[in-house]
């Protein structure tokens, strides 16, 4: 976010510097929180904004707060090879002020403000409180302004009032509320300038009449406004409707896997639905093609994040000289005049962010990509090869959950391949360089992941990493 165009108010600065100690002990606490294990700097309000004042019985604050780390804490960045480790962050968060917490919300609390403009107060997690959330929602309802606040929504969608709130637990980077099985509002807290990808392609499918995407029902934006730069929006949240009884694609494949059952059905579909999304994504919005130029820049930027990988992760050194060949295997066709299209995709396809109706149907989630990456870079037209691969290290997951099913996962792979190629006319396997250049860089990711946040499970990423390397078939993952 561009400091030149952000100059908090008074009235900002002063409200954190009652909430500022309370915030350090909470923000590390949380879920979505990014810099868990670093030292937290200076915290700075971008923007402050009462959807209800303090003074009233329950008071809604939205805050807009930058969390810096000292310059050395830097020196530790780039375990995904990019530009996620940055000084600085944003997040959003939705404050509670009351004079005392109910006990039904003690969860929530984040404490009792000793100074400033808030003392006296006991401050929490507002998405906690019914009653917030449900305002939350009515601000949705009615578009406008509230401070940098800027709510618009599809006239053309009824949004009931009087949805029953409930909080969503399962999510790590952003938060979720669901509204009388009816919507879901998906909260993002880590923000960035820009036109976050998880409200903008919902918004071009659904123009372009592809119903394998929620539609956004209604949406929230924080305008900031500065000398340097007239004016930034950053999305802050969207409103879709909520698919009751739909079965989360990763839960639902580790219960048929573990029930002995195939899921090459369910597979195949799934192929067809992602091959659906990429040919209304290539028809809602530009592609590009790749040539020589274009390819090798893909392949060097391969290329450093699995040199970067491998500086963090020892476990991956001995396998980098092979995995690096797929990377130099597509610079050489590329330099042989191989052409590809590029455009808009998933960016973060897998299991876990595909849900199959009742009765039978499968929809795509999520599309905010990989929330670590640069918001710029997410945005940026890949070859559909990429969510393809993404897809198939998924199955592998799947297969190592419990005891190692490798015949079950190359089952799924080829059923997935096979529908997709049922769409889109051409089956991804056909073009192995491409496919597996996009498997081993998300293999990479997945190692350096793990390492970091999940070591019990570094061994399922390194079992195709020694696949993807060329050193024989993968060994049990566990």
């Amino acid at each position: 976010m561009s400091e030149a165009a952000i100059h908090p108010s008074a009235h900002a600065t002063a409200l954190l510097a009652s909430l500022d100690p309370l915030l350090r002990e909470w923000l590390p606490r949380q879920r979505w929180f990014a810099g868990k294990g670093r030292p937290i700097g200076a915290l700075e309000a971008v923007a402050a904004t009462e959807i209800l004042p303090r003074s009233a019985p329950t008071g809604l604050l939205h805050l807009l707060l930058r969390v810096r780390r000292p310059l050395a804490v830097s020196q530790d960045a780039g375990l995904d090879g990019t530009a996620a480790d940055r000084l600085t962050d944003c997040y959003q968060l939705l404050i509670g002020v009351r004079r005392t917490l109910p006990p039904r919300l003690a969860p929530a609390l984040i404490g009792h403000v000793v100074e400033g403009p808030l003392a006296g107060s006991t401050v929490y997690d507002a998405l906690h409180d019914p009653r917030l959330a449900g305002l939350l929602l009515e601000r949705l309802r009615m578009p406008g302004r509230h401070g940098v606040l800027r709510f618009e929504r599809d006239m053309g969608v009824e949004i009931p009032s009087g949805l029953a709130p409930r909080l969503l637990t399962c999510e790590q980077s952003n938060s979720s509320l669901v509204y009388g099985d009816t919507f879901i509002l998906k909260l993002f807290r880590r923000v960035v300038p820009g036109l976050n990808p998880d409200l903008e392609l919902p918004l071009e499918l659904a123009r372009e009449g592809c119903a394998r995407v929620p539609a956004p029902a209604a949406w929230v934006f924080a305008d900031l406004v500065g000398p340097a730069a007239p004016e930034e929006s950053c999305s802050l949240g969207v409103l879709q409707p909520y698919l009751a009884g739909a079965d989360d694609g990763w839960e639902l494949a580790l219960r048929m896997r573990d029930k002995g059952e195939s899921f090459t059905r369910e597979a195949r579909a799934l192929g067809r639905a992602t091959a659906e999304v990429h040919a209304a994504l290539a028809a809602a919005l530009p592609t590009v093609t790749l040539g020589r130029a274009q390819v090798e820049l893909v392949a060097d930027a391969m290329a450093e994040r699995l040199a970067a990988a491998a500086q963090s992760v020892p476990a991956l050194r001995p396998y980098a000289p092979g995995l690096l060949t797929a990377f130099e295997a597509l610079a050489d066709l590329g330099g042989e005049g191989q052409a590809w299209t590029a455009q808009r995709v998933h960016g973060d396809l897998h299991l876990g962010q595909c849900l199959r109706s009742p009765d039978g149907e499968w929809s795509l989630i999520d599309f905010e990509g990989e929330p670590a990456r640069p918001l710029a870079e997410r945005r940026l037209p890949q070859p559909p090869a990429r969510d393809v691969a993404a897809m198939l290290r998924s199955f592998d997951y799947a297969a190592s959950h419990g005891t190692w099913s490798p015949g079950w996962a190359e089952e799924c792979r080829a059923a997935f391949c096979s529908g997709y190629a049922e769409v889109a006319g051409s089956d991804p396997r056909t073009d192995p360089v491409l496919l597996r250049a996009h498997e081993t860089d998300k293999a990479v990711y997945e190692v350096l992941y793990e390492a970091r946040h999940r070591p019990d499970w570094l061994p399922v990423p390194l079992a195709a990493v020694r696949r993807l390397a060329g050193d024989g078939p993968a060994d049990e993952a566990h």
